[in-house]
């Protein structure tokens, strides 16, 4: 599986899903930002999934002959990333498929694995393995929702000692907090890299892929901490040993025939993971996604030059924002609120920075006269077919 959008959107630098397509990075289409930045999937590696990784702390300072250590900031960091590191990593998880493998998180002492959608795939069986053991665990899908690229999975036999993670507050996520990034990139079980919150509130547009639908998530964390192939999954973490975030894109260059652009990754923010997964794990769907929608389906529209030109409506939900207003099958959508529409995409990443209930002025096109109309959104159901 492959390692895999803000008003102001970096291009997706195709994020990669889990498995042995990983290798190489998947470029998004392009989104309107200050610089153009692709995404890759985190997801999965192809590489050996037995191999493993063993984080050794670097020591601090020399000390002088005959003396004690000085204590310094940098030894009290240190042992902050010790800390913190031993509090969390036996909560991580290598997850892996016939394609690939990933990374996990235990959500809770039931057996039940939160994981990007990107790293299930389409596989309903998986192999585990914990943190503290080499022994291969079997593991099945609860369910999987795209739209939000979270997953659940749970081992058939949860053994006991098992350690959940503790996710934080999303509110509290700020620019320059240090940050750790763990999973298992290219098959390394246990890996740590370390970075700060780079920037909050990203709406990042993952690249269309065999794992990976090309889902539009908002509000991610961006990190400086290194993700890699087969770091998708696994948890970001604060020094307080919260998990703010799942690992799922990294940066790529579209100009460099997808190479890695260091330092750029994106996670999803734990409000996001946590209120997605208790969905999965009691209803195995999603009934309340928290994201806004119209309740339609459609497609980018061609105008007679063949340039975008809008969202063209196919069909109308009963019961949706875009039938109250009155808005029909054929409708061209060009504006949404301030943002102006041109693609699929544009309409799907302006829905995206804004909420259910928010009420918001669609601009269209009925037969060639342009026409305005107030809505108020609605909430993206788990079919996940319509914006």
């Amino acid at each position: 599986m492959h390692p895999k959008k803000e008003p102001t959107r970096p291009v997706p630098a195709g994020p990669r899903p889990t498995g042995p397509r990983a290798a190489a990075a998947r470029l998004a289409a392009p989104v309107a930002a200050a610089s153009l930045v692709a995404f890759a999937i985190a997801g999965c590696s192809s590489g050996p999934s037995s191999s493993t990784a063993t984080t050794t702390a670097s020591s601090g300072a020399a000390a002088t002959p005959g003396s004690a250590p000085a204590p310094s900031a940098t030894n009290q960091l240190q042992n902050d990333y010790e800390r913190v590191i031993g509090d969390v990593l036996p909560s991580v998880v290598q997850i892996t498929t016939d394609v690939g493998l990933g990374s996990g998180i235990v959500y809770d002492g039931k057996g039940d694995i939160v994981t990007n959608a990107h790293v299930v795939g389409t596989a309903q069986d998986f192999t585990v393995t914990l943190a503290n053991s080499t022994k291969p665990l079997d593991a099945t899908l609860v369910a999987s929702y795209p739209d939000s690229d979270l997953a659940v999975i749970k081992l058939t036999s949860p053994p006991g000692g098992l350690k959940p993670a503790t996710f934080g507050d999303s509110t509290k996520v700020e620019v320059g907090q240090i940050t750790l990034a763990m999973g298992s990139p290219l098959g390394l079980a246990g890996s740590v890299t370390q970075g700060i919150v780079s920037a909050t509130g990203r709406t990042v547009s993952e690249p269309q892929g065999a794992d990976s639908p090309g889902a539009t998530i908002a509000n991610m964390v961006q990190t400086s901490a290194a993700i890699n192939p087969g770091n998708s999954g696994g948890p970001l973490v604060n020094l307080f040993s919260q998990v703010i975030g799942i690992n799922s894109l990294a940066a790529t260059e579209p100009q460099s025939n997808g190479a890695a652009a260091p330092g750029i990754g994106f996670a999803i923010p734990a409000s996001t993971i946590t209120n997605i997964a208790d969905q999965l794990i009691k209803d195995r769907k999603v009934t309340n996604s928290g994201r806004a929608a119209l309740g339609i389906t459609a497609r980018t529209y061609l105008n007679a030059d063949f340039q975008p030109a809008g969202a063209v409506i196919v069909s109308v939900g009963p019961n949706g924002a875009a039938a109250a207003g009155g808005l029909q099958p054929g409708d061209v959508i060009t504006r949404l609120g301030d943002t102006q529409i041109t693609t699929l995409s544009s309409l799907t990443t302006a829905l995206a920075a804004l909420t259910p209930g928010s009420k918001v002025t669609v601009g269209y096109t009925r037969d060639g006269q342009a026409k305005t109309v107030d809505v108020t959104l609605g909430t993206l159901e788990a079919s996940g077919a319509t914006p």
